[in-house]
């Protein structure tokens, strides 16, 4: 909850207006007029298919307290509202309005997302919570997951929800803080560089956790060595006294060292990392299990995220832990708790098949896992696989790796979209029959095809860019 001083003060240094600003109270902001709850800030920001602007009167009718919006942009029904206080940031200072009843305010600025961005830093700095940041082009959004049900163990935690990692998405995190917060953990996104250094600029954390660097994005910063510069930020906006955990089996990761003032803790399986796991087994779809190696102790532990690649995940999340002082019974139960559950969700489907839902995005490493993860399981082995979007120059190498992997694996391949259709040919390239690959332009023909066919022992993987809406395929074949 925040004021309209607040709001207003981060602005800019200026007098504030006379008023009630400290008695307006928000309850959190929204940019989405439709998830907007009353007492929020609405947010008016223009986006690619929609201005925000022209959903300002419906979101105050839906109870928001107010709008932060541009000058000059805001529809002229709303600025003759005769309860509506009006506050615009003109020449460095506030110009307003405000009448003797006022239902709700409306604040003009000239940028209302970097409005936005200064309010949530603001109010950052009114409380003093240890600030977890990570990133990686694969698996930030589970190793957030993981790292806050280790945490919430013992503290007080707020994390990033969905996949607000971006310079919107934090921003509106940030302002979920209050007292009772002793820790947050936020994912942080990129698409090139700066935007990492923004995102620690608004949140500054004390912790940065590097996962790793592959080839997602490559579309938008075209080389491996670019993508790690932009990941680098993070380790490099890091205070002294904090502390930057680091993937030690990556190469691109490990020079990252070089660039933060604070001490570094490297993870992994390799004899150079400081946290090492070894003795990894995978439990197929119950999870893994591991032993955990420092310089002074060794303990066996589980972890509840399906496949051996969730090691790195179950590292981090140890590394943060014990970075912050928590014991091993809390770590172990975090390591264990179905809520950190974001992808590979085991879902009952048609005819006592079993579903894996790895809708949530793709890669091909992160395709390249999960088919490890299928081809470890009992049963027929079905993947129905849609395009991998972002991957630039590496698109067509990217998806027919994918092809041969599938075909060391399944028995049947679906594949969805016209770039899926080179992981078919590949795979009947590398030995799988022509008769067992199926090529659909969208899911809907997919779902025909499966509807009614699958069987007790059939397990369907199905995975692909979240565009591609993979996850219609999951809700029509689910048991019902």
């Amino acid at each position: 909850m925040f004021t309209l001083n607040d709001l207003l003060s981060a602005y800019g240094p200026s007098p504030l207006p006379h008023g009630n600003g400290e008695a307006l109270v928000f309850s959190g902001a929204a940019i989405d007029s439709r998830r907007a709850q009353p007492g929020n800030l609405f947010v008016a920001l223009p986006g690619e298919h929609h201005d925000g602007h022209k959903f300002i009167a419906a979101a105050l009718q839906q109870g928001c307290r107010g709008a932060l919006a541009q000058a000059g942009q805001v529809p002229a029904e709303v600025l003759q509202e005769p309860t509506l206080a009006i506050y615009e940031w003109v020449e460095q200072h506030w110009q307003y309005t405000v009448p003797a009843h006022v239902e709700a305010v409306l604040v003009l600025v000239p940028d209302p997302l970097l409005g936005l961005q200064q309010l949530a830093a603001r109010w950052r700095e009114r409380f003093s919570p240890t600030i977890v940041g990570i990133t990686g082009s694969v698996g930030k959004s589970s190793t957030k997951e993981l790292v806050a049900a280790v945490l919430a163990q013992r503290l007080p935690t707020l994390k990033s929800v969905k996949s607000y990692n971006n310079e919107i998405g934090l921003p509106l995190t940030l302002l979920e803080l209050s007292p009772q917060h002793e820790v947050v953990v936020l994912e942080m996104g990129t698409y090139g560089p700066g935007e990492i250094s923004l995102l620690a600029r608004i949140a500054r954390p004390r912790i940065g956790v590097v996962t790793n660097v592959s080839h997602s994005h490559l579309e938008r910063m075209e080389t491996l060595e670019t993508i790690a510069q932009a990941k680098s930020e993070l380790p490099a906006s890091l205070p002294a006294d904090g502390l930057a955990i680091l993937n030690g089996d990556e190469a691109l990761i490990r020079a990252m060292a070089a660039v933060t003032p604070a001490p570094v803790l490297f993870y992994g399986l390799g004899a150079g990392c400081d946290l090492r796991a070894v003795d990894v087994r995978s439990l197929g779809l119950e999870g893994i299990s591991f032993t955990v190696e420092t310089a002074d102790e060794s303990r066996p532990l589980r972890c509840a995220l399906a496949g051996r690649h969730n090691i790195y995940t179950a590292l981090a999340a140890i590394a943060v832990g014990r970075q912050l002082g928590l014991d091993w019974d809390a770590i172990q139960a975090g390591l264990l708790d179905d809520r950190a559950q974001l992808r590979m969700l085991r879902v009952p489907g048609e005819g006592g098949s079993t579903l894996l839902d790895d809708t949530y995005n793709a890669s091909p490493v992160s395709c390249r896992v999960a088919l490890e993860l299928l081809a470890e399981l009992p049963g027929r082995k079905i993947a129905v696989l849609g395009d991998m979007l972002e991957l630039g120059n590496y698109e067509a190498e990217g998806h027919r790796l994918v092809g041969q992997w599938a075909a060391k694996t399944v028995q049947e391949l679906y594949v969805v979209g016209k770039r899926a259709r080179m992981i078919g040919e590949a795979a009947t390239a590398a030995g799988l029959a022509p008769s067992r690959v199926f090529f659909a332009p969208d899911p809907e023909p997919v779902i025909e095809m499966l509807s009614g066919k699958l069987k007790a022992r059939d397990v369907v993987l199905i995975k692909g860019s979240r565009a591609m809406e993979m996850d219609r395929i999951v809700t029509a074949l689910k048991e019902t």
